[in-house]
C-alpha cells in the first residue's frame, strides 16, 4: 500500500496546477501526503486491528485536519455521528488499496471495498469505483496478467479500458467523481511499463493528480513492486504515527 501513498505524495503538488506531460520531478520540497494517504492508512489500521472502518477513518482523519479533504467530507469528519451522504466522489476509491492487499479472494475484496466505501460514499458509483480499484490491486498481485485485469474490470464494472493514456490526455480535465477518474487511473496502470511509469501516466492526465496517482500507484505496486528509493522518499514524508501503521501493514500483508 506504500505505492498508493507514494503516488499521492508525488501527485500532491500537481493537483492545483495540473500538467500534461510525463516529464517532472517525482519528489520536490513541497511534496507531501494528503487526505488520500491519511484515509488509506486509516483503512489499513481498521484491517490490522479489526476496527470499524467508520471509526478508523473518522478518528485518524480528525487528527490531520489540514490534509486537504473535500467540503462534504470535512462535514462528515466534523459530525460526532457521521452518516453516509450519497457521494460518488473518488474518496471511496483513493483509500481502498489496503483492501486489495489484505484479502485474498475476489468476493471478500469486493465486500470489504463496499463496506469501507459505504461509511461515506454510499452512492452506487462510489461503491463501484472503490470495488474496481480494490479488485485491480488483488488481481495485479495474484495473477500478474495485465490483459486479464483489463478484461475482468471491464466486464464487471462496465468501464472503458480500451483507451490509452495518449487517447485520454488531450481532452481530459479535473474530475473528482469515481466514474470520471477511476477508469482513467486504471488505464494509467494498464498503459505502463513500471511503477514509476504508471504514476507518471496518472499525473500526466492533468486531472485530480494526487488521487489518480494514488489509485494507479496502489495497483502498480501490486503488479511491479515498489522501488526502494521511492518507498524511502514516501516513508520519510509521513509522520511517525502514520509511518508506524504503514510499516505494520506492510510487514503483515505486503512482505515478499
Amino acid at each position: 500500500m506504500l505505492g498508493a501513498i507514494a503516488g499521492d505524495i508525488i501527485g500532491s503538488i500537481y493537483e492545483a496546477r495540473p500538467i500534461k506531460t510525463k516529464e517532472f520531478s517525482l519528489f520536490e520540497r513541497r511534496s507531501r501526503f494528503t487526505d488520500d494517504s491519511v484515509l488509506s492508512i486509516a483503512v489499513a489500521r481498521a484491517i490490522l486491528h479489526g476496527e470499524d472502518y467508520r471509526s478508523a477513518v473518522w478518528s485518524l482523519g480528525r487528527r490531520y485536519p489540514d490534509a486537504g479533504y473535500g467540503g462534504s467530507f470535512i462535514g462528515w469528519l466534523g459530525d460526532d455521528n457521521p452518516e453516509p451522504y450519497g457521494s460518488f466522489g473518488n474518496g471511496s476509491a483513493m483509500r481502498v488499496a489496503p483492501v486489495g492487499f489484505a484479502f485474498d479472494d475476489p468476493a471478500t475484496v469486493l465486500h470489504e471495498a463496499e463496506r469501507q466505501a459505504a461509511i461515506s460514499h454510499d452512492h452506487p458509483e462510489g461503491i463501484k469505483g472503490a470495488q474496481a480499484v480494490a479488485l485491480a490491486v488483488l488481481l495485479a498481485r495474484t495473477t500478474g496478467d495485465r490483459e486479464g485485469i483489463r478484461t475482468q474490470i471491464e466486464h464487471r464494472f462496465d468501464y472503458d479500458l480500451q483507451r490509452t493514456v495518449d487517447d485520454i490526455r488531450p481532452g481530459y480535465a479535473f474530475d473528482v467523481t469515481c466514474q470520471g477518474s477511476v477508469p482513467e487511473a486504471i488505464v494509467a496502470f494498464l498503459d505502463s511499463t513500471s511503477y514509476e511509469d504508471a504514476v507518471r501516466n496518472a499525473i500526466s492526465l492533468g486531472g485530480d493528480s494526487d488521487t489518480q496517482a494514488c489509485m494507479a500507484g496502489g495497483i502498480a505496486e501490486a503488479f511491479y513492486g515498489l522501488p526502494a528509493d521511492i518507498a524511502a522518499q514516501a516513508r520519510a514524508r509521513l509522520t511517525e504515527e502514520l509511518r508506524a501503521i504503514v510499516d505494520e501493514f506492510t510487514a503483515r500483508f505486503c512482505a515478499e
